[in-house]
């Protein structure tokens, strides 16, 4: 019967390679058995997702006719160049007549028009066919966004209106403190990750390619926004996990534990969405693809929305799950696949708790102004519920929880079963008694 013991001083046996393996590799190369074993299902797999990115490529977005509504507009960049002061009254701010009484908000927004004082802005464009031409813009006193000399703004262009009427400030140019903010992302991940925070961006642009790319042209298309999510949502993870912590079979079994958990999430999915009637079409952004391309199934939309929401929260259980499992085995390489197994999983409980709440979390967050406007009304809980567009925030949650919590145990139990059969495989003709040692960390097994 063998026992480890701490003895830190002797050094390795000779001819025997060793080195520490504290690092984020695979504590051990895996026997060329289990190598071929998990091939057989990702080679198919990775083969499938290629086939069907060829298949289901829509080479572009398709054309359409401006609306002029929402996004839908033609934009220019333009420069505030002055603001001058003048009086609501005399630039006939107001589109609502004053009626005197300031118990309703229109009546209280009406006199605050006719007797506040309004600011006048000279803009200028900046880029286009007009570049150089300048309009005013007036802004209400009591307007969210107000304009300052200097300041970049994001102009609208309807080719159809009244020459002086073109032209309109529709929002701030933001583009130079959110580039900032990027580099200093960029900059911060690289220092901290290295090699690894080098390639962790390299995956999210990636990602962003496969998103604007294929995705979300394929769906303008009128693919199966169903089949184009479970497609484009394959190739993003196999880049992504592959591309940040290497082609071993720790990643593998990642890739493997995330496809099984992705696929339950879209089988909830669907069945809850449909179950609960819940058509997709619930703002005016949605309405408005809806007008646009009719052919649209907003449903399927929403369920594809919930696999990508997912996909980046289920990258980090299964890799961080996969890696909790190699490093028991090789703190206690004679552990079995129970042993390990039960000590992973009580690794995922922590880790499920804190990510489940996360995800719940940022979704209120998102809909917190919703969740706000309820509370105003003073609406039940089941009358909040049961509003669809509360009802779709607790599907996606409750269903990519779901799936979080699936992925635990699933990535848990193949993570055991992989390097606990890979144990007899030493790579090294060294004698059974010595083979331990190359696993351990400052560790030797004594016969």
């Amino acid at each position: 019967m063998t026992s480890p013991q701490s003895d830190p001083a002797p050094q390795p046996p000779q001819g025997h390679s060793h080195g520490h393996t504290h690092n984020h590799g695979p504590a051990a190369p895996v026997s060329k058995h289990l190598r071929k074993v998990i091939a057989a299902v990702l080679i198919p797999f990775a083969t499938a997702v290629v086939v069907g990115l060829i298949a289901f490529w829509p080479g572009g977005v398709p054309a359409h006719e401006r609306t002029g509504v929402g996004f839908d507009r033609q934009t220019q960049d333009g420069k505030v160049v002055q603001v001058v002061k003048v009086d609501c009254a005399d630039v006939n701010a107001s589109q609502v007549p004053p009626t005197g009484d300031t118990s309703t908000p229109s009546g209280r927004e009406a006199v605050n028009e006719q007797q506040g004082e309004c600011a006048k802005a000279t803009v200028e464009v900046t880029s286009g066919d007009d570049k150089g031409r300048k309009f005013v813009e007036v802004v209400q006193p009591d307007a969210p966004r107000q304009l300052r000399e200097g300041q970049g703004v994001v102009v609208a262009y309807a080719p159809d209106a009244p020459r002086d009427l073109q032209y309109s400030v529709t929002d701030v140019n933001r583009k130079i403190p959110m580039t900032l903010l990027a580099a200093i992302f960029a900059l911060a991940v690289v220092a901290v990750g290295r090699l690894r925070g080098v390639m962790a961006l390299v995956a999210l642009a990636v990602s962003f390619a496969v998103l604007t790319l294929f995705i979300l042209p394929a769906i303008l298309q009128g693919s199966n926004p169903l089949v184009v999510a479970v497609i484009g949502a394959s190739a993003i993870m196999l880049a992504a996990l592959y591309m940040c912590h290497g082609v071993t079979a720790r990643t593998s079994v990642a890739v493997i534990g995330t496809l099984i958990s992705l696929l339950l999430i879209g089988l909830l999915g669907s069945l809850f969405i449909g179950w609960a009637d819940l058509s997709g079409n619930t703002d005016d952004n949605t309405g408005l693809i809806h007008g646009l391309y009719p052919d649209i199934d907003m449903s399927g939309l929403l369920l594809a929305g919930v696999i990508i929401g997912s996909l980046g929260v289920l990258d980090d259980v299964t890799v961080t799950q996969t890696s909790a499992v190699w490093e028991l085995h090789q703190a206690d390489p004679q552990m079995g696949w129970r042993g390990l197994y039960r000590a992973g999983i009580r690794i995922g409980r922590d880790h499920i708790a804190s990510v489940v709440n996360t995800l719940v979390l940022a979704y209120a967050g998102a809909a917190l102004p919703l969740l706000l406007l309820f509370s105003i009304a003073q609406s039940s809980v089941g009358t909040v519920a049961n509003s669809e567009l509360v009802a779709e925030e607790i599907v996606r949650t409750l269903v990519g929880s779901i799936g979080l919590v699936a992925s635990v145990p699933v990535t848990t139990v193949l993570a055991a079963l992989v390097v606990s059969a890979d144990r007899p495989g030493a790579s090294t003709p060294s004698s059974t008694a010595a083979a331990p040692a190359r696993t351990g960390r400052g560790r030797r097994r004594k016969a």
